[in-house]
This record gives structure tokens, C-alpha cells and sequence, in this order.
């Protein structure tokens, strides 16, 4: 008996379907609504006073920008585990699988390595122990690609 699949052949073959540029477009959003944040809305915690950074509405969220951002970049990344998408068939399945599950161990690890001095490090400084959620959350957007595993 053979497995039905609901992907035609034609959506297989496509490289730019509109999912794919969904999740493109997700992802992108996703790293610069962190980038932005970090370079411009954060001001400056570290300085005495403390700058402020604008736009104001942006600033107001404070750690709540980095669950934008991340849940952008994740969303992009499950989106993108569909047949329809390059990373969806074929060896993209394993390719997305293994780079989420990387990353999320190296996310972990660079976290443990440098945890008592994050100072230096964009991003990680300001989430603390919730670098430990943001590598998780990678490992399991790449359990989202080993379902697609064949």
C-alpha cells in the first residue's frame, strides 16, 4: 500500500512557492525585529544614566521583543517544513533538521560556556536563563523537520 500525498508533483518541482517565500519572508522579519531591537529600541542599559532607546512603543515591550523576533524566526522555520518548500523534501529534511538541532546545541552550550561572563555577547547578555528556552525552541522546530523525514 502507498503512501497518498496531498503535494503534486508541479508544487515539488517549484522552488519559489508562496509558502516558501512566507516563511522567507518570516524568518527575515523575525532577525531583524531582533536586530533592530538590540542596535536601536534597547538604548543602553549598561550606561549611567541609563539611555532610553526609541521609538518609544518598541522600547516599552523590553523583553517581550525578543519573543517577536524568536517566534518570527521559528514560525518562518516551521512554515518552511513543507513538501511545497526546498527545506520541506528531500535532503532539505535533513538539512533543516540537523541545522535547528545544531544550533540549539550550540545556543545551549555557548550559553554554559560563557554564563559567567555574557557581557560580550549580543543577545545572550540580555536573556539570561531564557537562552536555555531559545535553544530548546530550536531543537524542537527541528523535531517539526523529523516528521517530514522519510
Amino acid at each position: 500500500m502507498s503512501k497518498s500525498t496531498t503535494v503534486t508533483t508541479e508544487e515539488k518541482t517549484k522552488t519559489f512557492s508562496v509558502r516558501f517565500l512566507i516563511a522567507l519572508l518570516l524568518i527575515v522579519a523575525g532577525i531583524g525585529w531582533l536586530v533592530f531591537y538590540y542596535a536601536q529600541a534597547r538604548g543602553n542599559p549598561l550606561a549611567f544614566p541609563p539611555v532610553k532607546g526609541s521609538p518609544k512603543a518598541v522600547a516599552d515591550l523590553e523583553r517581550w521583543n525578543y519573543v517577536i523576533g524568536f517566534g518570527l524566526l521559528m514560525l518562518g522555520l516551521v512554515v518552511s517544513a513543507h513538501p511545497s518548500t526546498p527545506l520541506g523534501r528531500g535532503r532539505g529534511v535533513v538539512v533543516g533538521m540537523l541545522g535547528c538541532f545544531l544550533v540549539g546545541l550550540i545556543w545551549i552550550c555557548t550559553f554554559y560556556v560563557f554564563s559567567d561572563d555574557l557581557s560580550s555577547l549580543w543577545i545572550l547578555n540580555d536573556l539570561g536563563q531564557w537562552n536555555l528556552v531559545v535553544g530548546i525552541a530550536f531543537m524542537a522546530v527541528g523535531f517539526s523537520f523529523a516528521t517530514k523525514w522519510e
